[in-house]
């Protein structure tokens, strides 16, 4: 498994980490899915900021905004291909920054959130019903707390 990641945004480096801390998300992820991974796999991880994923944003969805994370599945290959691209991962800075702020959370946790889920999108994972999004919140709720993250979806204690 090769997982390359481009940090595009000088801004991480206020989180020295982060590349590392997406390898391991992105490794936990497909490991979690077993012989689901094609052999040979590959996948990229780029670490952006808002102004980039907004552009992209706008150009595949349609949504003029910058969004937190974006997956990008590559084009299916015959089995037996080696090596096999997964797709592309993106994450955008100032998104992932300020989420973590409000909801209370760590950004070195809220990027290994984003890269499992952007990771799970590249598998097939979706949430576009309630079936789908349980399917894929408990994947990622197990994921993360074999890497000793709290439930991302919990809601903040009242104290």
């Amino acid at each position: 498994m090769e997982i390359d990641v481009l940090v595009e945004d000088d801004g991480w480096s206020a989180l020295p980490d982060a590349a590392e801390i997406a390898i391991a998300a992105a490794r936990a992820a497909l490991a979690s899915l077993g012989d689901e991974v094609p052999e040979g796999a590959e996948m990229s991880i780029t670490l952006t900021d808002d102004a980039r994923i907004r552009v992209l944003n706008r150009e595949w969805r349609d949504k003029d905004k910058p969004t937190n994370v974006l997956s990008f599945p590559a084009a299916e290959l015959p089995e037996g291909v080696v090596p096999q691209p997964l797709g592309d991962v993106i994450v955008a800075r100032e998104t992932v920054f300020s989420e973590a702020l409000a909801e209370d959370k760590t950004p070195a946790h809220h990027l290994a959130h984003l890269v499992v889920h952007g990771t799970l999108h590249l598998m097939g994972f979706d949430h576009e019903d309630d079936d789908e999004a349980e399917e894929m919140e408990a994947a990622e709720r197990q994921i993360l707390a074999g890497l000793g993250i709290d439930d991302p979806y919990a809601l903040p204690a009242e104290g």
